[in-house]
């Protein structure tokens, strides 16, 4: 077993430039999958890997491009590069780092659906990592492998960089589609979904960065090998982002099925300053909270939603016992109303007050029935809204009041 394959080479100086990246046996996926291969095998490989979607839902990216309708009509690829989850920065270093490996996986993703333009949308604040984006996009068309007939093999494909402005919205799906489309960032009413109807009502395919990142690793060594990297229905490794109150906050590629406790401990170095571990956030800000007699736990999809939280972007937040739980739902609850489209009502504001709560708690002027309301106007956003941002907001809330609803009533 490779201990890492998306960050193997990252220590690596110049990664980012198509030369070094091909000496480390860069774009010879490419090459085996449009001269050596079907689409229908490239799909049928993609299956067999259970290569789950990394960017928070954690559906198989092979299922997902097979709901893509036998058509004459344009198809398109969108990456989702908008990482606008507070706590996660996995695809920033993909992105900075080997940008050629994220256009391997679109090339590859492309020839295998039926797509000839892919769009790369980025995180607004992404502006150096876009540049880097759009300068391998360049050394790939004059290397050939990029543009009308690549590799000889009659297959075409253009891939642009679409950055968004700033909302965190635009990282759900079909936000992200009106987005690219030059409208409002907001959600529409599912189905029908992108795979039938997305970027201008034609086909489209939506994966994120990372699980895109994975797509030549998984044709060059094969289904087989990719699962036996993680575990029999979550294939391959994970990149966690780990932040707050640790040693050596960063990323680490691990296996999925690695225990949270490893992970803070052993590979982040434990915690910070020698103070207690108080809570984790598992998987960035959505997630619902963890205490610290609950981390160990398997890191993969279906453990944690066992555990009644959920593996998300795998951006790991670790609480101290000094950081005042108050604190915490401040960030969350701030976040969310700030970030909210406005579409829904129960999200536009039941965030809004619960805010408006959270923060008068905060200023020493709250009251008894406080937190009952917190739990309230959160459980009447969840499952209301057309888009997951409403859950977002509701999920990490309610766990944070329920777990932690001594120390907040201290407040009040």
């Amino acid at each position: 077993m490779k201990e890492k394959v998306l960050t193997e080479h990252f220590g690596l100086e110049n990664l980012y430039k198509i030369d070094v990246y091909k000496k480390q046996g860069g774009y010879q996926a490419t090459e085996k999958a449009l001269k050596k291969m079907k689409p229908e095998e490239i799909l049928e490989e993609v299956k067999k890997a259970n290569l789950r979607g990394r960017g928070g839902a954690g559906f198989p990216a092979g299922v997902k491009w097979s709901f893509v309708p036998d058509t004459d009509k344009q198809k398109y690829l969108c990456v989702n590069a908008d990482e606008g989850e507070p706590g996660t920065f996995k695809d920033r270093y993909i992105m900075s780092h080997n940008p050629h490996m994220l256009l391997e996986g679109i090339i590859i993703t492309s020839f295998c659906v039926g797509i000839h333009a892919a769009f790369i949308y980025i995180r607004g604040e992404y502006e150096a990592v876009a540049l880097r984006l759009e300068q391998a996009i360049s050394e790939a068309y004059e290397n050939g492998f990029l543009g009308k007939n690549i590799l000889e093999s009659g297959f075409d494909l253009d891939i642009f960089v679409h950055r968004g402005a700033g909302a965190y919205i635009c990282g759900e799906e079909t936000a992200l589609l009106e987005s690219l489309e030059g409208k409002r960032g907001v959600p529409r009413l599912k189905p029908p979904f992108p795979a039938s109807v997305g970027l201008w009502q034609c086909p489209t395919v939506i994966n994120n960065v990372e699980t895109i990142s994975n797509i030549s690793h998984i044709i060059l060594n094969g289904a087989e090998w990719f699962v036996k990297q993680g575990l029999p229905k979550d294939g391959g490794t994970r990149i966690f982002g780990v932040s707050g109150m640790v040693k050596n906050p960063g990323i680490y590629e691990l296996p999925l099925g690695t225990s949270l406790k490893d992970i803070i401990f052993k590979h982040a170095g434990g915690m910070k300053e020698g103070k207690k571990l108080k809570a984790v956030i598992p998987g960035g800000m959505s997630a619902p909270i963890l205490t610290a007699d609950e981390i160990n736990i398997k890191m993969d999809f279906d453990s944690l939603v066992e555990a009644n939280s959920m593996l998300g972007s795998a951006a790991i937040i670790v609480i101290d016992e000094k950081t005042s739980i108050l604190d915490v739902l401040k960030v969350v609850t701030k976040f969310y109303s700030h970030e909210s489209c406005g579409q829904c009502t129960p999200c536009r504001i039941g965030n809004s007050w619960i805010n408006k709560i959270v923060k008068r708690i905060a200023e020493g002027k709250g009251k008894k029935e406080d937190i009952d309301s917190i739990l309230r106007l959160a459980s009447n956003i969840e499952g209301n809204t057309l888009c997951p941002l409403g859950d977002a907001a509701a999920m990490p809330i309610l766990s944070i009041t329920k777990k932690f609803r001594k120390e907040l009533e201290s407040h009040v």
